[in-house]
């Protein structure tokens, strides 16, 4: 089945959002810091120098993740979700994996990512593409992350 990545278009904006919105409601809920980068993803993920990127599969969007931006050579997994009926079928995997490819072709220093001990299959997948476990700052973003992983890419 024909399957691709594709770069944000503002009327995915919608698709991001709802993406997102469904694995937050159905494991944790939504925060307020996930309402700022959802509700206007142009703004909050975007301008500031973010990326956000779509799997297509069968032209149907089936997942995304976003790159935020830290700085100039760190940026932040996040967003990362896939449509319940599309798991099972490597798209995560084809997302991280294009995450770390950007990444390295503009030369960042490092991708982190915050998670939760809740979603082991993530963690599995982000360990297996040689993310590391570091420690957890004081005020990390997100009140469901109770672990924060690195990716050191050169």
């Amino acid at each position: 089945m024909p399957f691709d990545i594709i770069a944000f278009e503002p009327r995915y904006a919608k698709p991001f959002k709802d993406l997102n919105k469904a694995w937050l409601e159905k494991y944790f809920y939504i925060e307020p810091k996930d309402i700022v980068l959802l509700e206007d993803c142009q703004k909050s993920i975007l301008d500031p120098g973010g990326f956000i990127f779509f799997a297509r599969f069968d032209g149907e969007i089936a997942g995304c993740f976003a790159l935020i931006y830290h700085n100039t050579k760190v940026y932040e997994l996040g967003k990362m979700a896939v449509e319940e009926k599309f798991q099972g079928k490597k798209i995560g995997q084809k997302l991280l994996t294009h995450a770390i490819d950007f990444a390295r072709s503009n030369d960042w220093h490092k991708l982190v990512l915050y998670s939760s001990t809740k979603l082991p299959a993530a963690l599995h997948i982000y360990r297996k593409n040689g993310f590391l476990e570091v420690p957890l700052e004081k005020d990390n973003p997100y009140i469901r992350s109770d672990i924060k992983m690195e990716l050191l890419l050169n």
